[in-house]
């Protein structure tokens, strides 16, 4: 499935979406931003997607938001307050999606394509990708709030508001010592990695991963107390679903368990 600028494809429980405007470096319109947001909709509704990949084409992950593209919007679609349109609905998507979801960062990803990558669970980035928050330098601050709520959380404060003030690159290898980057791996190589990666994943059981991401990122917010009781009632919903079931089955059995996310 292809839409302008926007890809979507599902093979194997894993859809992949792809930003491919290589003339602009894969920069981000709003019709994009749209598009963007409903193919992550799209795919977290579909039971038969296990994974999502998000990438881009042509050596460029995102160059952020197309500053050429301003000129024809309304002050309320630059700040994501048209009509019809919650703020920050679209952009936080990926954040949103229920599934585990990778990156792979192949060249810059700038501005709101750095906040992508912070929505992501896991990061693979190639020896090429760069990463940048540039916004303070366009007077501005974090467009989708990603680089002041979910960076400080990823990597420290004192990391997260020094690329936040200085607006210089993040670069591969950096990115790994600070685990912001899980792997780094040449440019040929990364959609391999990932891969493997994907299909790491999909030997686990899609209702457990489900569970398993609600506990983490909503474990933020929760006092110990709180998160406890949310994990055991989780654990409880695991103890009754087909996918316990089946594990144990299948372990029992010396083979490969079957999930289907029951």
């Amino acid at each position: 499935m292809s839409h302008d600028n926007i890809h979507y494809d599902v093979q194997d429980h894993v859809a992949t979406i792809t930003i491919d405007r290589p003339e602009r470096r894969n920069a981000m319109t709003h019709a994009m931003n749209a598009e963007y947001g409903r193919l992550i909709a799209k795919a977290s509704a579909d039971d038969a997607v296990r994974v999502l990949v998000l990438t881009g084409a042509g050596g460029a992950f995102c160059a952020g938001t197309d500053l050429s593209d301003f000129d024809t919007q309304t002050t309320e679609e630059r700040s994501g307050n048209a009509a019809g349109h919650e703020p920050g609905l679209g952009w936080w998507a990926l954040a949103k999606c229920p599934k585990p979801t990778i990156c792979a960062v192949d060249g810059p990803a700038v501005g709101m394509g750095a906040e992508f990558t912070s929505h992501a669970d896991i990061r693979i980035f190639s020896t090429r990708a760069r990463i940048a928050w540039l916004f303070a330098q366009r007077g501005l601050v974090p467009d989708t709030g990603a680089g002041t709520w979910l960076l400080p959380r990823l990597i420290g404060m004192p990391r997260a508001l020094e690329l936040l003030f200085s607006g210089r690159f993040l670069l591969p290898d950096e990115a790994q010592a600070i685990g912001y980057a899980h792997d780094v791996v040449a440019p040929e190589a990364l959609a391999e990695r990932t891969r493997e990666l994907v299909d790491a994943i999909l030997r686990s059981s899609p209702f457990a991963l489900g569970l398993i991401k609600q506990l983490v990122y909503q474990g933020t917010s929760r006092t110990p107390e709180e998160h406890t009781q949310e994990s055991f009632a989780a654990l409880q919903a695991c103890f009754v679903s087909e996918d316990h079931q089946e594990g144990v089955k299948a372990f029992l059995e010396k083979r490969e368990a079957q999930f289907t996310g029951r």
